[in-house]
């Protein structure tokens, strides 16, 4: 005897083949929603771990720009002690050089010459003063050009005056004072 099947094998061969395609398209969205979060997870911990990077990185510059301003600071106030201490040795140098100054004013002042002022800006000395005649001013500059701490005599001035029967000229003069430090680079320039 034959067998006839009746049942709906198509229809059963249809449902069986749509039940694997569900699970199959299931199975591969959870496969795809898996690697989606993996994904996502491991993305967010690399950019959280790149942050955490930045901001040790930012923390440390900000250390190190405040150790630089530490340090400017620092050779600001080096540099501040550098001058001083270039101030304190340029007068200690220059110390002599007033004891020299008067030295020379005491052997190049002639008889009949009164000094009334002497003002020192640097190296530069005016001598106002009054001579009893010009010669004795023409006198004067000579001594002091020949004087080793004295260079440049100029005359800046002279009037003359009569007063009861006596002729006097006042006078004003420039002269630049040889320091150290100038006639150790003459030294040197010799050498």
């Amino acid at each position: 005897m034959t067998r006839i099947n009746l049942l709906p094998w198509r229809e059963t061969l249809r449902r069986e083949r749509q039940r694997q395609f569900v699970s199959v398209a299931a199975g591969a969205a959870v496969l795809m929603i898996v690697i989606v979060l993996y994904a996502h997870i491991n993305m967010a911990n690399l950019i959280g771990t790149q942050e955490n990077r930045n901001k040790f990185l930012e923390d440390e510059i900000k250390k190190v720009e405040a150790t630089i301003e530490e340090i400017k600071g620092i050779e600001g106030e080096k540099e501040k002690l550098l001058a001083r201490m270039n101030i304190i040795q340029q007068l200690q140098r220059r110390r002599p050089e007033i004891v020299h100054l008067f030295d020379e004013f005491q052997g190049s002042v002639p008889e009949g010459i009164y000094l009334t002022s002497i003002k020192q800006t640097g190296t530069s000395v005016v001598i106002e003063g009054i001579a009893q005649s010009n010669t004795r001013i023409s006198t004067f500059m000579k001594n002091l050009d020949s004087s080793d701490w004295l260079v440049k005599t100029k005359l800046l001035e002279i009037e003359a005056k009569d007063k009861a029967r006596a002729r006097t000229s006042r006078f004003k003069l420039h002269v630049q004072q040889v320091t150290l430090d100038t006639e150790s680079a003459e030294d040197e320039g010799a050498n």
